[in-house]
């Protein structure tokens, strides 16, 4: 198969008219399949049509979208003083490889695109990807070689490091969060997950879960355990709920969870502590 690649203009030629949005869809593509293998063009790849409609479709709505800010199309005067002024390059990474995109600029620079924003390099599907592999257990070395050979997308080890640290901080943030200062009931229950930590292994996750005084539930946090856990472990759990804003709750349902009960009449001394009916069996 010839090394080539399909011209913008190629694919503005594909333009069915007059059918519903399922036929133009089948059209366009059956079309531009056929260009594809008629011309020796690659599908994938660097320079291959997937990279080529991206990028038309990112300039497309790059374009659409300064044209909103500026209140006038592309040649037309203008009825204000601000004014298209030219494009500068710049290249994201995607789905589908590292894509170089002309970014639309304005004389007064307050135009702030939206589907690919300033200082951005990356869009969101490749965050949702690095993720997913990271939460497989891949390495970042390893997420890395994946995108290179799959992809033919070059994602450096500190990328990948940046990606994933933002998805830690968030979760800290949530996890410190205030919470409701009275709840009704809290629920707690493991959940047995693989986690990688030098090797892969099943580690007990705990689940505060909440009812509120409105009726709805809120998972208050997740707390790794290694299946050890005494009654100082739960009394560090239920103490830092309470330091974060919970200072009386209702009842408690969890299992036999050894020292848990008196973690839990230590921080709330006046809660009802409920065991679980599948624990209550002999």
């Amino acid at each position: 198969m010839t090394d080539v690649t399909v011209s913008a203009e190629a694919v503005e030629d594909v333009q069915p008219a007059g059918l519903g949005p399922d036929a133009l869809d089948d059209q366009l593509i059956s079309q531009l399949v056929d260009r594809a293998k008629a011309g020796g063009i690659k599908l994938t790849g660097e320079g291959g049509l997937l990279q080529q409609l991206t990028k038309k479709i990112l300039e497309s709505a790059l374009e659409g979208g300064i044209t909103d800010h500026l209140g006038h199309e592309k040649h037309e005067k203008a009825a204000g003083g601000n004014t298209r002024n030219g494009t500068r390059s710049k290249t994201v990474l995607t789905d589908v490889g590292p894509v170089e995109i002309d970014v639309p600029r304005d004389r007064a620079g307050s135009f702030e695109p939206q589907i690919v924003k300033k200082r951005q390099r990356r869009l969101t599907g490749v965050d949702e990807m690095v993720l997913s592999l990271s939460a497989r257990g891949l390495t970042h070395g390893e997420i890395s070689a994946h995108l290179k050979e799959v992809y033919g997308a070059e994602v450096s080890k500190t990328t990948i490091s940046t990606i994933t640290d933002k998805v830690i901080d968030g979760m800290h943030e949530w996890q410190s969060r205030p919470l409701d200062s009275v709840y009704p009931v809290l629920f707690i229950d493991c959940v047995h997950v693989k986690l990688r930590d030098g090797q892969v292994a099943n580690r007990p996750i705990y689940v505060v879960l909440a009812v509120t005084v409105e009726g709805t539930r809120e998972i208050l946090g997740l707390w790794a355990g290694d299946g050890g856990e005494g009654a100082k472990y739960w009394l560090q759990v239920l103490t830092e709920i309470k330091n974060r804003g919970t200072e009386d709750v209702c009842m408690v349902v969890c299992d036999g969870l050894k020292g848990l009960p008196d973690a839990i009449e230590a921080v709330w001394p006046q809660a009802i502590t409920q065991t679980c009916v599948v624990h209550l069996k002999p």
